[in-house]
C-alpha cells in the first residue's frame, strides 16, 4: 500500500502532495497547524511562503476562510495563534459541491429523482 501510495505522489497532484512537495515540505517546512478537515499548513522558516498539506483530494474550496486569509498574508499571525471572531449568524464553511451529487438541484431540474410534474409547460410539437 506504501508504494502505490508513493507511486500516486509521484504521478499525481489530486491525490495530495506531489513527491517533490513532500521533499520540500520535510526539507524547508515549519508545520503551522491544522484544520477541522484534517489539511495541514506550512510555512518556510522565515515565513514568506505558506502553503497547505490536503487531506484527500486537492480542493482548493475546502480551506477554511481562517486559513484561507492566513495562506494569502491577509493577516500574520495563524487561526492557531489568533482565532477569529464568529458571529453567531454565520454559516459553517462548505466546499464547493458543484459537480457532485451533493450539488443543489432546484425544483424541476432533470437531476431530481422524481421530477416535478409541470402543468404550466407544453412542450413545442412541429405541424
Amino acid at each position: 500500500m506504501s508504494f502505490l501510495k508513493t507511486l500516486l505522489q509521484a504521478v499525481t497532484w489530486w491525490n495530495g502532495s506531489t513527491l517533490n512537495t513532500a521533499i520540500y515540505t520535510r526539507r524547508n517546512g515549519q508545520k503551522v497547524g491544522e484544520d477541522a478537515q484534517g489539511n495541514i499548513f506550512y510555512q518556510t522558516k522565515d515565513g514568506k511562503r505558506r502553503w497547505v498539506i490536503f487531506n484527500g483530494e486537492a480542493e482548493a474550496s475546502r480551506v477554511d476562510p481562517d486559513w484561507h486569509g492566513w495562506l494569502h498574508h491577509t493577516w500574520k499571525e495563524p487561526p492557531t495563534e489568533r482565532p477569529l471572531t464568529h458571529r453567531k449568524w454565520e454559516k459553517p464553511h462548505l466546499e464547493n459541491l458543484t459537480g457532485t451529487a451533493l450539488a443543489y438541484a432546484p425544483a424541476g431540474s432533470i437531476r431530481q429523482e422524481r421530477p416535478v410534474e409541470r402543468s404550466d409547460y407544453e412542450a413545442w410539437s412541429p405541424e
